[in-house]
């Protein structure tokens, strides 16, 4: 069965450093997957393969049944790989609405194509439910930088869901969050719709299995294991990797 992005043989080196050493990886429409591995095992490098702002030495990318490896961010996000950085990246001076409508433009299609005005009004129609879905509604007239960085990152989340995507790759996205932030985030993310698959880079292993259906562990650049948030927990050579320290 085709994937809606398919990873294969991906190699990334740096000098003599493999970042990533013929990686594969398959995620399927709606489907919820997870990257975890210590630091430096690859998995922002392999995000980044993914997103379109780095590209392999080796291995091919495809979404949608496409060759993408040649296309950078912007035209991979217009293709529907939205990407979630570690720090929200908003637009400070501007409300939480604003920057909603500013993440739909270029994805929103007016009745009227004539109409003056009309895309702008239909990327304000569609901010007013993504704001009230990500519990933000009480916000909405707020100026971004003076929201808490738990607002940020749920705004961050409303913007990226505006530009319709069908993947959102989302990179340690409880960053920085407090506990009662964290609980509130993974409710958000659970009660995505799965028209949107999620490939997530996280630490909080609380965090992985609860939103996770498929679970792929890097280490050293390489899969050291795959397959159900079950079969990590109980998997041998995971758990000699977390004895290790390396997790």
């Amino acid at each position: 069965m085709t994937g809606l992005l398919e990873a294969r043989e991906v190699s990334v080196r740096y000098g003599s450093l493999a970042a990533l050493d013929g990686v594969d990886l398959c995620i399927h429409d709606g489907q919820r997957h997870a990257l975890i591995g210590p630091n430096g095992a690859g998995k922002t490098t392999l995000l980044n393969v993914i997103g379109g702002s780095a590209r392999p030495q080796r291995g091919t990318v495809r979404f949608d049944g496409r060759d993408v490896g040649r296309l950078g961010p912007a035209a991979r996000a217009r293709r529907g790989i939205n990407r979630i950085h570690q720090r929200p990246a908003v637009f400070p001076t501007l409300t939480a609405t604003e920057n909603v409508v500013v993440a739909a433009l270029p994805r929103v299609i007016p009745r009227r194509r004539w109409w003056p005005g009309g895309r702008r009004r239909a990327a304000q129609h569609l901010a007013g439910p993504l704001l009230d879905q990500m519990g933000l509604t009480a916000v909405a007239a707020v100026p971004a930088g003076h929201l808490a960085h738990g607002q940020r990152r749920q705004l961050e989340i409303a913007m990226a869901l505006a530009g319709r995507p069908r993947l959102l790759l989302l990179d340690e996205p409880a960053a920085g969050l407090s506990a009662i932030e964290v609980g509130r985030l993974v409710e958000l993310l659970q009660a995505l719709p799965r028209a949107v698959a999620v490939l997530l880079v996280e630490h909080r292993l609380d965090l992985v299995y609860a939103l996770s259906d498929t679970v792929t562990v890097l280490r050293d650049g390489q899969t050291l294991a795959a397959g159900t948030p079950d079969e990590i927990r109980t998997s041998p050579l995971v758990r000699q990797a977390y004895a290790d320290g390396v997790a």
